[in-house]
C-alpha cells in the first residue's frame, strides 16, 4: 500500500488539507467534533504527519538564507554571527548555505527560493556582476554582503554592502611602497577569480604603477585550487614556493589575513625574520592579528557596521517593497609591527 499523504486524510474527512494541519498543529480555530474526526482518522490510516515539513510551512514564509562562499573564512564568522543577532530581532528565522567555488550562487538562489519559499537573501562573498536577466530571477529581496556592484536594474528588489576592495586594496600595496618597497610580492585569489579578489589584485597594480614600481607578474602568486582558499594553509603553501624559488622581494601583501598568518609561519620556517627580511600586510582586519607575532599591518574592514547595514536593508525592502542604494564602507589601515621601512641599501641584504 502506498503512503498515506495529508491530502489523503482531508479527502477521507471530507474537509481541506488546512483542516487537517489545524488539527494536528492543536490550532484553537477549529470545531472540536471536526478535531477528534481527523485525528481519529489519522489514527485509523497510521498517517504519520512530516514534522520537517510543518516545520517549514510554518516558518517559510519568514525565512532568510545567507549564501556564503568560502564558507571557512574567518572573516565571514563574526559578520554570521551579528547578521543571526540582527534577524532573530525581526522574529524570522535563517538557514547557512554554503556555495562551493564553482558553482554559481546565483543559480543556486533560484532553486532555494523555489524550495524554500525564502523572504530574502543575503550573499555573502562571490560576485557581483550578473545580467539583467539573471537578476530578475531571484524573485525575492537581496543584499550582496562585501561584495559592490553599481550596474544593477533601478527597479529590482536589492542593495550591496561593502568597501571598495580595489580602493582598500590600494591603500596597503601603496603604503607599502611608500615604506620604499620596490619589489612586493602578493599572495593573490585563484587566478579564475572574478569578484573580490581580483579587485585586490588590481588595487595592488594600480598602486605599483601610480608609485612607478615594475609590476613583476613573477611575484604575482595565486593560491591553490586545491587548498580551502583563503586559508593560512593556502597561504603558507605559496609563501613556501616563492621563497624557494629564490625570486627577490622584500614585502608580502597577502590578500586575506588568514593568508598573510600563514606566509609568516612559511618565512619564520625558512629562518628569516619578519620584518627584518620582509614584510608582511594582510587585509581584512581579524581581531587576533593584533595579538599575533608581531602585530600584523592589515586593512580594516568595518565588519560590524557591513552586517548590521546588510540585515537592515534587506528587511526594509521585504517590508516596503522598495529596493535600498548600496552603500560603500571606509576601511582603515592599521600599522603594525610586522612592516618596516627601508631604504636602497637594505633592499636585498638578507643575509
Amino acid at each position: 500500500m502506498s503512503t498515506i499523504t495529508i491530502k489523503d486524510i482531508a479527502e477521507k474527512c471530507g474537509v481541506g488539507v488546512s483542516t487537517v494541519s489545524r488539527a494536528i498543529n492543536n490550532h484553537p480555530d477549529i470545531n472540536p467534533q471536526t478535531k477528534n474526526m481527523v485525528m481519529r482518522t489519522i489514527a485509523e490510516y497510521n498517517y504519520v504527519p512530516n514534522n520537517s515539513a510543518r516545520n517549514l510551512k510554518r516558518t517559510a514564509s519568514k525565512t532568510i538564507a545567507i549564501l556564503v562562499k568560502a564558507i571557512d573564512n574567518s572573516f565571514f564568522a563574526e559578520m554570521i554571527r551579528i547578521m543571526e543577532r540582527e534577524i532573530n530581532k525581526e522574529k524570522y528565522s535563517f538557514f547557512l548555505h554554503h556555495i562551493d567555488e564553482e558553482e554559481d550562487e546565483f543559480e543556486v538562489a533560484v532553486e532555494l527560493i523555489k524550495e524554500k519559499r525564502l523572504k530574502g537573501i543575503v550573499f555573502l562573498g562571490g560576485y557581483a556582476d550578473r545580467t539583467e536577466e539573471m537578476l530578475r530571477r531571484v524573485t525575492v529581496p537581496f543584499v550582496m554582503s562585501t561584495v559592490g556592484s553599481k550596474k544593477w536594474p533601478s527597479d529590482v528588489l536589492c542593495s550591496y554592502m561593502a568597501v571598495d576592495d580595489e580602493k582598500e586594496s590600494y591603500k596597503v600595496a601603496d603604503y607599502l611602497c611608500k615604506q620604499g618597497h620596490k619589489r612586493i610580492a602578493i599572495l593573490a585569489a585563484l587566478k579564475m577569480d572574478e569578484g573580490m579578489g581580483h579587485q585586490r589584485l588590481e588595487g595592488y597594480k594600480k598602486a605599483l604603477k601610480d608609485n612607478k614600481v615594475e609590476i613583476e607578474e613573477e611575484l604575482i602568486c595565486y593560491m591553490k585550487e586545491d587548498i580551502q582558499t583563503f586559508s593560512m594553509e593556502n597561504g603558507y603553501t605559496v609563501m613556501k614556493e616563492l621563497l624557494k624559488s629564490g625570486k627577490e622581494f622584500t614585502a608580502v601583501y597577502a590578500i586575506s589575513d588568514m593568508m598573510a598568518i600563514g606566509a609568516c609561519k612559511a618565512i619564520f620556517e625558512a629562518g628569516k625574520k619578519i620584518p627584518e627580511d620582509y614584510s608582511v600586510a594582510g587585509f581584512d582586519g581579524l581581531g587576533y592579528t593584533y595579538y599575533y607575532e608581531p602585530s600584523i599591518t592589515t586593512l580594516k574592514q568595518p565588519v560590524k557596521e557591513i552586517a548590521e547595514e546588510s540585515i537592515h536593508a534587506l528587511f526594509y525592502m521585504i517590508n516596503k517593497k522598495k529596493p535600498v542604494p548600496g552603500k560603500i564602507f571606509e576601511g582603515i589601515l592599521l600599522e603594525r609591527e610586522s612592516t618596516r621601512s627601508i631604504d636602497e641599501k637594505t633592499v636585498f641584504n638578507k643575509t
